[in-house]
């Protein structure tokens, strides 16, 4: 297994829409173990393909870092075909240096996606896996999570960036907390 490179905003890679997987095969298996892997080195709960580099609707998820592999989910292919109700949850991003804010979601979902073992399956969610679940898949479709909060703390998020690597201290390697 290889750790791969997380790509940081402003990378363009993570505002490009994700290619749907047409073939479950080894390769996009082994991705998915490298996705893994580098989602708990970080540290995250979830991690996306294009936040790797890779056009593929491929997410990785695993709530419970005390016992790991016990709840991961390894999604291909996710949709939300429903959503109820809304919450508030403060986010971060492996993607997004040094940065959390609150962003409103749906409070359930309901998702469809293949295994790596190409089964369909349905994930009903609530609380924190539902936020997850529809954090990872923006991504899959070119949004961060800063691309829902407001244009103004966007902005001062775009400047503390700035600051950050005039500074020296945005090498893109290491977020000061989890990140989603």
């Amino acid at each position: 297994m290889a750790l791969l490179k997380i790509r940081r905003y402003p990378d363009p890679v993570l505002k490009q829409t994700a290619a749907p997987v047409a073939e479950i095969d080894g390769q996009l298996v082994g991705l998915i173990e490298n996705m893994v892997q580098t989602m708990y080195a970080a540290p995250g709960v979830g991690l996306a393909a294009p936040q790797v580099g890779e056009s593929s609707r491929v997410i990785v998820l695993d709530l419970d870092h005390k016992q790991p592999g016990k709840q991961l989910l390894k999604l291909i292919n996710p949709t939300i075909v429903e959503s109820h109700g809304s919450i508030l949850w403060e986010e971060g991003c492996l993607s997004v240096l040094d940065y959390n804010a609150e962003v409103k979601r749906a409070a359930q979902v309901l998702v469809r996606a293949y295994t790596p073992d190409q089964q369909e399956i349905e994930i009903e969610a609530d609380q924190l896996l539902a936020v997850c679940l529809q954090h990872e898949i923006d991504h899959l479709d070119g949004k961060l999570f800063i691309d829902r909060i407001s244009k103004i703390k966007r902005e001062l998020y775009r400047r503390k960036l700035q600051k950050l690597i005039k500074e020296g201290k945005a090498d893109g390697q290491s977020p000061s907390s989890p990140g989603l």
